[in-house]
């Protein structure tokens, strides 16, 4: 079991500790899968994963997104249909250009995005507005050739949890009104993670290649720097005017169907780890936690004593999983129950249930909660419901927890000055008036020290008198900036 470097790492310290909880947590093997900006989901993390893409998901599917699964190359010439797109991504793409010792005729891109693949196989599938608005939906790998410094889950050459969503409108209003709907479908999947979050959009020169305009999800992390978790893009007509891809419209004209796409990836666990983490490791939601309870039976030397504790734990553990709950009993006779504590910790089950002699014969159990390490003792006949609201209340001291600690980081001001301090001392998002120019937005990035995330959506009306304060013009918008990874 790895210990932490230090007390107090999650914000002192914060990359650090989180080098060393996907470790210890036995999440996310990163920097020894032989290929820089690739890491392994280990068991327990692919269950944390799998139950955050339950999430996603479950919300996708009851809004009427069909899930498809597109294959992972690109031909070049269809990577290149959309010009500004590829612009956008030609640094980062990998080439495949050779199928054995055979040189390939065509060049085959690894997927970095779905926008060119899917409209092509959409010329296809649709040819009226009566098939319309269509959402499909996939989750797969893309890769990029970051050359940032990468970072496990937050930066990556493959980013394994990638959920796209594509969609296919008739007109302008109804892609605009898909915008909305994605962006209330991300707001549910981060509230119900509790992950705290600011909503922007980007400004034009770091908008998603080939969109309208994007709209994107920050929160905060525990050093201050701003995290993009989520973006939802309206794409015009874009992409279906670069495959000359039309339909029947309802004047039976042959027109552009209009598109909007969005995307969420491994950063939604990265957040979820981060947010919610303190000293001693991870703190899971108990909705997503793969393990709900653990049980930790504390037996004596004595044999015959031993063995009533034994056989009592396996009775509350069978009672516990009838009432709903997801439990593991940790029985493992090598290990003290001290280490045990702290490897369920450093994991971040919600509820730890601690069986001694005392328990056994009073018919027991002693409960711990992860979040604040309060203990309470109930009888076994009420402790699926105890548990039950303790998990409830857990939930809402993390949300609580997390909201907290996101508002703090938030600054409005009109000081230039005290915005880089703020953002140069990475405490946060600071907002300063802003007179809508591209020059003085680009020049407030180099002023802060920072990166301009955008202008707060959806609009905010403007107070009289605010003016920017780099040209003295009167300011349109409150723009956000912050360091970044």
């Amino acid at each position: 079991m790895l210990r932490p470097p230090s007390r107090e790492k999650w914000s002192s310290d914060f990359p650090r500790w989180f080098d060393w909880v996907i470790e210890a947590a036995e999440v996310y093997d990163y920097g020894r899968y032989p290929v820089k900006g690739m890491g392994v989901w280990m068991p327990y993390g692919f269950q944390i994963r799998r139950r955050v893409l339950e999430v996603v998901r479950g919300l996708l599917d009851s809004t009427g997104h069909e899930e498809v699964l597109f294959p992972l190359l690109i031909p070049e010439h269809l990577l290149r249909r959309e010009s500004e797109h590829i612009r956008g991504f030609e640094g980062e793409v990998y080439w495949v250009t050779h199928g054995g010792r055979e040189e390939l005729d065509v060049k085959l891109a690894l997927r970095p995005t779905s926008e060119t693949s899917i409209t092509y196989m959409e010329t296809f599938w649709i040819k009226s507005y009566r098939q319309l608005p269509k959402k499909y939906y996939q989750v797969v790998s893309i890769f990029r050739y970051e050359t940032k410094a990468t970072r496990p889950m937050i930066r990556l050459r493959e980013v394994t949890t990638f959920k796209e969503a594509h969609t296919v409108h008739e007109s302008f209003e109804d892609a605009e009104r898909q915008v909305l709907e994605a962006i209330e479908v991300y707001k549910a999947i981060f509230d119900r993670l509790l992950i705290p979050y600011v909503i922007s959009k980007r400004p034009e020169w770091d908008k998603f290649a080939g969109a309208l305009y994007t709209i994107a999800f920050d929160t905060i992390m525990p050093d201050g720097r701003a995290l993009q978790i989520g973006t939802v893009h309206h794409l015009g007509q874009s992409f279906t005017r670069a495959f000359d891809f039309r339909i029947q419209m309802r004047d039976e004209r042959l027109d552009h169907p209009w598109q909007t796409s969005y995307g969420v990836s491994d950063r939604v666990v990265a957040s979820l780890i981060a947010v919610h983490g303190d000293d001693r490791g991870l703190v899971l939601p108990p909705s997503v936690a793969p393990i709900q309870v653990v049980v930790i039976p504390i037996t004596p030397g004595d044999e015959e004593k031993r063995g009533k504790v034994l056989t009592y734990t396996a009775r509350a553990a069978e009672a516990l999983e009838k009432a709903g709950l997801r439990v593991l009993v940790d029985d493992r006779e090598w290990e003290r129950p001290g280490a045990k504590f702290y490897y369920w910790e450093a994991k971040g089950v919600p509820i730890r249930v601690e069986i001694g002699l005392r328990e056994a014969e009073q018919e027991t159990l002693t409960i711990a909660r992860r979040d604040t390490l309060e203990k309470t003792e109930v009888p076994l006949g009420e402790a699926g419901d105890r548990i039950r609201e303790l998990m409830a209340q857990i939930e809402s001291s993390m949300r609580e927890r997390a909201k907290s600690f996101f508002c703090e980081r938030l600054l409005r001001t009109e000081s230039l000055e005290e915005a880089r301090d703020w953002v140069e001392g990475r405490r946060g998002i600071a907002e300063i008036p802003w007179c809508g120019r591209e020059g003085c937005g680009l020049e407030m990035e180099e002023r802060v020290n920072g990166k301009v995330l955008g202008t707060p959506w959806p609009e905010e009306p403007m107070e009289e008198g605010k003016r920017c304060p780099l040209c003295g013009r009167p300011a349109v918008a409150w723009i956000r900036l912050a360091k970044t990874y």
